[in-house]
């Protein structure tokens, strides 16, 4: 059995208003057309839907049923329809999001809340992680984008690359902090938290204290430039760490200096080469691109 939409609409018109002539008039179709439509509907169905009473179309106890889950197809008609809506304006759907720890719990929860803030139906998974585990991630296609760094590229993925300026950070009232610029040579007697030893940016930093001819005093090593910056915030150690990261800790003691030579920390945004080209995925993308232009390395 097949209903067609007209003939439902017309069967709800004429119970609304219990006459063909003013339900044509509310449909904006001619009295014969919506007489058509009921005769087509009440065979399909296989029970007469009104009997006249006073002059008055009265739908028969049969439609009356009818009639109530007519009224939840088109409650649901209305509801595709609004979704329908929301996702071609990009109001609504779900961005999965995968991310390294310290954009977690530092900068990306102010761009997300503004993004949301335009788009009402729009949901979010935010998942922080290390770099190998977002890579799998993505190439699995389990999240939409992925926020990483030191990545060398994976034929499954397609990226963004953004270069980001570095500073030296300092605690509050250190020596150094009277000093415009920082470089290798100033630092060879300070306790240095950095970066992994295997990441691209401690390679970098290391050849650049090498060509000064000083070493790098190396004290405590961390996976996440959060983890220097709230180290250096408690008043021990200096480090050199993205720009980005530094300026989550402003108000915290931490003081920043650029760092000469200039070094850069590249981030990654990623996403699968194969995936669904959403334009609300595309959105976020631009919008987080956004908010890094005051960091980025020119």
């Amino acid at each position: 059995m097949k209903f067609k939409i007209r003939q439902l609409e017309a069967f709800q018109a004429t119970a609304k208003t219990g006459s063909v002539t003013q339900a044509a008039k509310l449909l904006g179709v001619s009295q014969p057309a919506v007489s058509r439509l009921l005769a087509d509907f009440s065979s399909a169905v296989g029970f007469e839907l009104f009997e006249r009473k006073s002059g008055t179309l009265t739908p028969t106890s049969e439609a009356r049923y009818m009639l109530t889950e007519v009224s939840r197809v088109f409650e649901s008609l209305n509801h595709l329809e609004d979704l329908r809506r929301d996702l071609k304006e990009r109001t609504a759907g779900h961005l999965r999001i995968a991310c390294l720890p310290g954009f977690a719990t530092s900068h990306l929860p102010k761009v997300l809340t503004e993004f949301l803030d335009q788009r009402p139906g729009v949901t979010v998974t935010l998942e922080p992680d290390r770099p190998e585990r977002i890579l799998e991630w993505i190439i699995g296609e389990q999240y939409d984008c992925g926020i990483t760094d030191g990545f060398s590229g994976h034929p499954a993925t397609e990226r963004i690359d953004i270069p980001i300026k570095t500073v030296c950070i300092l605690p509050q009232g250190h020596a150094l902090a009277d000093k415009k610029t920082i470089s290798p040579i100033d630092l060879q007697n300070e306790k240095i938290v950095h970066s992994r030893r295997d990441s691209p940016f401690h390679v970098a930093l290391s050849q650049s204290f090498a060509q000064q001819g000083v070493s790098l005093n190396s004290w405590i090593e961390v996976r996440q430039f959060t983890g220097a910056c709230t180290i250096v915030s408690q008043g021990k150690g200096v480090s050199i760490v993205s720009a980005l990261d530094a300026a989550q800790f402003e108000d915290k003691g931490v003081i920043s200096r650029p760092f000469e030579p200039k070094l850069e920390h590249r981030l990654s945004i990623l996403r699968p080469l194969s995936g669904n080209r959403s334009l609300l995925v595309l959105d976020f993308i631009e919008a987080f691109q956004e908010s890094l232009a005051p960091f980025v390395a020119k």
